[in-house]
């Protein structure tokens, strides 16, 4: 045969994954099943297989890199030890076993009947039902405290006629001839056997002579159910709530899925989340922030609590109260309450007011204003000559 990389269509410097990729792409074109009577394919798919087993092997492609084909076929004295059988694919079965190889996935599995349209399937039998999803929407107390809540929803319920089985009477319900309760069927196309859910029972395993009157054999009903969520303290916005068997009823007494419940809360008018941690923003008056004052505010979980402010409290600093932010949602610890101070310069003064912040003026020195002190200090060395 020509050179195993030019069979493959690949450099010599091809990485593992070039060969596998390059074996893959002309392994399909040139299967047998892909062409029926070709004897011009079938060949190319033996030459392909053979080049592929060589370089696919470190040590083959080695020395094949090094001596040649003949060394692996016994060709060079104590080298013919390196590639027991290969004398070319001569069968078919070897260049079958290196495609089924090729195309096996973690599990050491085989899912080239795929490849051709024949996509095995599990059996149907007792399959788990559908999941839902809904979106819950919250208060901001609501989403602190915690809160339970009640919803409708519109879902398959198993047939309490039948009790999920989908016919009339035990009796009703019959082995499939076609596939002998297995729920699947075999069937050989070329080189292959495959498996694929029974047509008849539709992978069931068994058919049903007089379906239930109320649920048409299928087992489930659709129904409107009430039920009641119950939110734990700490949630916030874009959590998931996950209701076990809330979801649509299985099929033939499979189990329910689940209800998948999305928050959505609120926006507080003057409280903001942060993780577990709580801001609020608090304006003080000059006078306030300077000397000093004793504020009382909303708790995030209801009531009231006092923050003492300290003398010269400066504009954005942070106040953090421990433990009054929202609960974990798990169950680990409280977040805190973070107090943001907003100083508000006053507006509209009277005369005297005006007249009395002059005379503090006069008063001022450098240590009462740090800040402006160090700017300008700074500033200085801007115009020194």
């Amino acid at each position: 045969m020509s050179d195993y990389y030019d069979a493959l269509g690949i450099a010599r410097t091809a990485t593992e994954d070039d060969i596998k990729k390059a074996y893959r792409k002309n392994a399909l074109k040139y299967h047998p099943d892909r062409n029926p009577g070709d004897a011009g394919a079938e060949k190319k798919f033996k030459e392909i297989s053979e080049a592929y087993e060589v370089l696919s092997d470190t040590k083959k492609r080695q020395i094949y890199d090094q001596y040649g084909p003949d060394a692996l076929r016994g060709g060079m004295g104590g080298m013919g030890g390196a590639g027991p059988g290969m004398e070319g694919f001569s069968s078919m079965e070897e260049a079958l076993r290196t495609f089924m190889g090729a195309f096996g996935n973690n599990n050491g599995e085989s899912i080239f009947g795929s490849l051709f349209g024949f996509e095995t399937e599990p059996q149907q039998q007792d399959r788990q039902g559908a999941s839902k999803k809904m979106t819950l929407t919250l208060s901001f107390e609501e989403a602190i405290k915690g809160v339970e809540k009640e919803a409708v929803l519109n879902n398959y319920a198993s047939c309490s006629k039948c009790h999920g089985s989908g016919a009339a009477s035990a009796a009703a319900v019959k082995k499939c001839s076609r596939c002998q309760g297995s729920g699947m069927v075999h069937q050989s196309r070329g080189f292959f056997s495959m498996s694929s859910p029974c047509p008849a029972c539709h992978g069931q395993g068994k058919t049903i002579s007089d379906p239930c009157k109320d649920c048409h054999g299928e087992g489930r009903v659709k129904t409107k159910q009430q039920i009641k969520i119950k939110v734990p303290p700490g949630v916030d916005n874009g959590m998931r709530i996950k209701m076990s068997g809330y979801g649509d009823a299985g099929f033939s007494g499979g189990p329910a899925g689940d209800l998948l419940v999305y928050i959505n809360v609120d926006p507080h008018p003057v409280f903001e989340r942060d993780g577990d941690d709580v801001i609020i923003e608090l304006p003080l008056s000059f006078t306030e922030a300077t000397l000093g004052t004793q504020k009382e505010m909303p708790s995030p979980r209801g009531g009231a609590l006092k923050i003492d402010i300290p003398e010269g409290t400066q504009p954005d600093k942070v106040l953090r109260v421990r433990g009054k932010g929202a609960p974990n949602v798990h169950g680990q610890g409280e977040g805190d309450l973070l107090v943001k101070i907003s100083v508000e310069v006053p507006v509209r003064l009277s005369d005297k007011q005006k007249e009395l912040l002059k005379k503090f003026a006069e008063l001022e020195t450098e240590t009462n204003s740090p800040r402006k002190k160090n700017f300008f200090d700074k500033m200085k060395s801007f115009f020194k000559p």
